[in-house]
Formats: structure tokens, sequence, C-alpha cells
């Protein structure tokens, strides 16, 4: 191929929609995976600027255990200006809530959510799954309530490859097994 693996590897990162881990641009490009996190490195100094070159105003990094072309951060407020320009889709502060207890509480029922939050959580919980941003990660064993969790685009928008990587705000959250017997005493099931 012209320009050899290192623009092949540009071509399929310039049409990722989410980041893709190495071993899936390994397969793809029938190499060695240790051979394609080499490439991944070398393209992101490249991008960077520390081949000699100038700095792009895109980069290359890892983020929820793949690879993605982002803009580069000194240029967030003219790109988020192109981007938010007459459109926002912003969560509310109701599903901004039930998705920092989702995230800091997982795996956790809505009866759960409902619980640290003092409101019904439903309609928002639904929200969140159509926007990709939690899912369904199985069934509370006792109760048969649905147990929900982040997803990998929530840390693509979050922009962190792991929520060990999220501030540090448990500690102001109730612990979770204060909130046992919850989801008996609403009746909440599949």
């Amino acid at each position: 191929m012209p320009g050899g693996a290192l623009a092949t590897l540009e071509a399929v990162l310039m049409v990722a929609d989410e980041p893709i881990p190495a071993v899936r641009l390994a397969s793809v490009l029938a190499l060695p995976v240790v051979d394609v996190e080499a490439l991944l490195a070398e393209l992101a100094a490249e991008y960077r600027g520390e081949r000699g070159g100038r700095p792009r105003g895109f980069e290359l990094r890892p983020v929820a255990d793949g690879w993605r072309i982002y803009s580069a951060p000194a240029y967030a407020d003219v790109v988020g200006r192109f981007v938010v320009d007459g459109q926002t889709a912003r969560l509310t502060q109701a599903a901004l809530e039930t998705l920092a207890v989702v995230a800091y509480r997982q795996p956790v029922t809505r009866g759960q959510v409902s619980a640290v939050r003092g409101v019904n959580v439903d309609g928002v919980v639904r929200t969140l799954t159509a926007r990709g941003l939690v899912a369904e990660v199985g069934t509370e064993p006792t109760t048969g309530a649905v147990l929900y969790g982040t997803t990998g685009y929530f840390l693509e928008r979050m922009g962190v490859s792991s929520l060990d990587e999220l501030p540090p705000l448990a500690p102001y959250l109730p612990d979770i097994d204060a909130l046992d017997g919850v989801d008996q005493a609403i009746g909440e099931t599949r």
C-alpha cells in the first residue's frame, strides 16, 4: 500500500467513530499487535510534533481501551464553537446526577439510583440508555432487578480510559450496601 503501514493505519483511524483496540487494528492490518502498538505510538508522537514536524490540530490518543483521533485540546474553543453552533444536545441536571450515581456506584439498579437521588429515575435511565451512556449489565440475583453500568461510549465522551480516572466523588455518595432492600421496597423487577 502507498505510504506503508503508517498510512494504512491512519486511513482506518480516520473513519473510526469510536476508539479501536490495538488488537483489532492488528487484525485488520495483518500485523502483530506489538508492531501496531509501536506504530500508534509513532503516529501519536508525530502528530504532537515530536518527530521534527509541526504539531497538528489533531492528536491520536488511547481512550476507552482503544485508539482514536481527536482534535487537539489547544483548539477546543474553536472546535466547540463549530460543533455546537446552533445545536445543543446537553444532558439535563437530572440526567447528569443519575449518570454520576451510575458511574460511581455501578453496577446499580434503578431503585438504588432513585434512593440516592430521592426521585424516580426510570425516564432518565431510559434517556441515558438511548444515548448509549449506560446499559444493562446484568440482574440483581436476589431481586431480579436490572443492573446498569456505564458504557465505553461514556468513557469516550468523558475522555478517560477507565472509571479509575474519574475525579473522587464516591465518598460523597451513600454506600451501596446501605441501599440493600430498596428494590424489594419499590417492587422493581426486570
